[in-house]
């Protein structure tokens, strides 16, 4: 069966950083290009390996799954999407919150010093400690309320991400489904009708290795999220999502490696 000749991949070129990415010492310096997961890069990869999938199996749904996988990229590195927006309008919210307290907390303590240094021969020592006592109250709860209001937003942008990583674990587990029935057993039968796969040995080793390289992708894509958090949740789930990738893979490679014998 004549197939058509699979177009030739290229590799994605290194961005050229500008800025420092991240604000801690331990960022990737400035001259550095390959200490950071590029999405572009990822993008193009994904891209990439869809016009492969579709050129050698235009009449398979494979390529369909793989447009789904690089819309999930652009979701991941964009930031459109209504989630996005409402956690960029709650961390405004927060910080203009923030400083609303502060700023209460702040002229409070002002105008109860100003009534105070008003009449300084009034106040005895004692008459100190119920005005002691009510500002490092207001501390406390202002220092409560600022935290509650920091950590609003970040607990959006967590729910956010771990939505996206299950979508993710989803698409892993409808490529897995993609390549389940491909058993080199099937390869004998002949048509679709008697029970065959209608491809070639050599088709199918293409079709079983395009699953794990749109696996490996899902898991690149996954680990875009790891790139500007250090939220343990997050870190655990891309983990978890990069473990179930590889295992899956590593079903698929037996199967080439089968064929690989079985053709030799």
């Amino acid at each position: 069966m004549a197939t058509s000749p699979e177009p030739q991949s290229t590799e994605p070129p290194a961005p050229e950083p500008t800025t420092r990415p991240d604000d801690h010492d331990d960022a990737p310096p400035l001259g550095s290009r390959y200490q950071r997961l590029d999405a572009a890069a990822v993008r193009l990869s994904t891209a990439t390996l869809q016009d492969r999938i579709r050129s050698r199996f235009p009449d398979r749904g494979l390529w369909e799954v793989c447009g789904e996988l690089l819309a999930m990229v652009d979701e991941v590195s964009t930031d459109s999407g209504i989630s996005r927006r409402r956690v960029r309008l709650a961390r405004v919210l927060s910080r203009l919150g923030v400083l609303a307290l502060v700023a209460f907390m702040v002229g409070a303590i002002g105008l109860a010093a100003a009534d105070i240094m008003s009449t300084p021969d009034a106040l005895t020592p004692v008459d100190w400690l119920p005005l002691i006592e009510t500002i490092i109250n207001d501390l406390v709860f202002v220092g409560i309320a600022v935290f509650f209001l920091v950590a609003v937003p970040e607990r959006l942008e967590r729910a956010r991400v771990l939505r996206l990583l299950h979508r993710l674990r989803s698409l892993a587990h409808v490529i897995d489904m993609h390549q389940l029935t491909k058993v080199p057993e099937r390869l004998e039968r002949g048509s679709r009708a008697d029970g065959g796969l209608d491809l070639t040995r050599g088709e199918l080793t293409h079709y079983l290795d395009y699953c794990t390289e749109m696996l490996s992708l899902v898991g690149k894509t996954a680990a875009l999220f790891a790139e500007d958090t250090t939220d343990g949740d997050v870190l655990d789930a891309v983990e978890g999502m990069e473990t179930l990738t590889s295992d899956m893979a590593r079903k698929v490679w037996q199967k080439i490696a089968v064929i690989q014998t079985q053709g030799a």
